[in-house]
């Protein structure tokens, strides 16, 4: 199954880290149930292969971060990043781009998400395994408005200026 647009996010719970304690999140992995975190929100979900790689790193996650003020004045509420990575990483990613506050970073640690939606990438012959497919997407109230997926190996259309294009429409 391929999630489409108009398709509601899969009704899963994944994990972030939080660094501090408060809105109901202790220290450490708290669970994120998808739905309910998207219901009444708009979100600019972005996801990648993995935490700490390269293009990830220097292309992607400081992308969001430097639009993350026209993104929201275009009415997103939260910036999403999702990688197949567990949420301890995720945190330590997070900390290491600057992004604590700024942008949820999401565990999808089993690849659930990314085999719900139909967006994964199978890395296994790399040594990485089953993975996320690199895209973004505008998620309304829990539903796709629209979904960007890169080609194998591409950086050309799941990046932060595309998807506040497409907000800015919205």
């Amino acid at each position: 199954m391929t999630i489409n647009i108009g398709d509601s996010l899969p009704d899963l719970t994944l994990a972030e880290y939080s660094d501090v304690e408060g809105e109901g999140c202790s220290i450490g992995p708290n669970p994120v149930k998808l739905r309910e975190a998207a219901s009444g929100k708009t979100i600019a979900l972005f996801a990648v292969p993995g935490a700490f790689t390269p293009t990830c790193s220097a292309q992607h996650v400081p992308g969001y971060l430097a639009e993350l003020d026209a993104l929201k004045a275009a009415g997103v509420d939260e910036v999403w990043c999702l990688s197949v990575n567990d949420p301890f990483v995720m945190g330590a990613w997070a900390r290491e781009q600057k992004a604590v506050g700024k942008i949820r970073f999401i565990a999808d640690g089993s690849a659930a998400f990314a085999q719900a939606t139909g967006l994964t990438l199978d890395l296994t012959a790399k040594g990485l395994g089953l993975r996320s497919n690199r895209y973004s997407a505008l998620v309304k109230d829990g539903l796709l408005v629209s979904l960007n997926v890169e080609g194998p190996g591409k950086f050309e259309v799941s990046d932060a200026k595309t998807l506040l294009g497409q907000a800015r429409s919205f």
